[in-house]
């Protein structure tokens, strides 16, 4: 069964850092990218960090770029998102990904965690 768990989220002035993990199990960690999303409020849902199978290759939305980074460590199949400088419109909630294709490939399926609040206020 895959599962997908999301931690550290909390309330930060802005400003502060904070880093959020996602244990997963379930699945092959190393042999897939993985993905941070984020949801406001009212907003859709958006692509905020990916990550390369063995961490070579990093994607940032411009938002965040330079602020935030994403990493990850296979053995413990576990992916990061360590936020920086952290302003109001990053409140959201946190959401990792795991997409899953076929050895083509192919889409299959994405499976998503529960989520993470990130408030920003001072």
């Amino acid at each position: 069964q895959v599962q997908l768990v999301e931690s550290g989220g909390g309330l930060v002035q802005p400003g502060g850092s904070l880093r959020l993990s996602c244990v997963t199990s379930g699945f092959i960690f190393s042999s897939y990218g993985m993905s941070w999303y984020r949801q406001a409020p009212g907003r859709e849902r958006e692509l905020v960090a990916r990550i390369s199978s063995v961490g070579s290759s990093t994607n940032y939305a411009d938002s965040v770029k330079g602020r935030f980074t994403i990493s990850r460590d296979n053995p413990k199949n576990t992916v990061y998102l360590q936020m920086n400088s952290l302003k109001p419109e990053d409140t959201a909630v946190y959401l990792c990904k795991w997409r899953r294709v076929d050895t083509r490939g192919v889409w299959i399926a994405d499976y998503w965690g529960q989520g993470t609040q990130v408030t920003v206020s001072s």
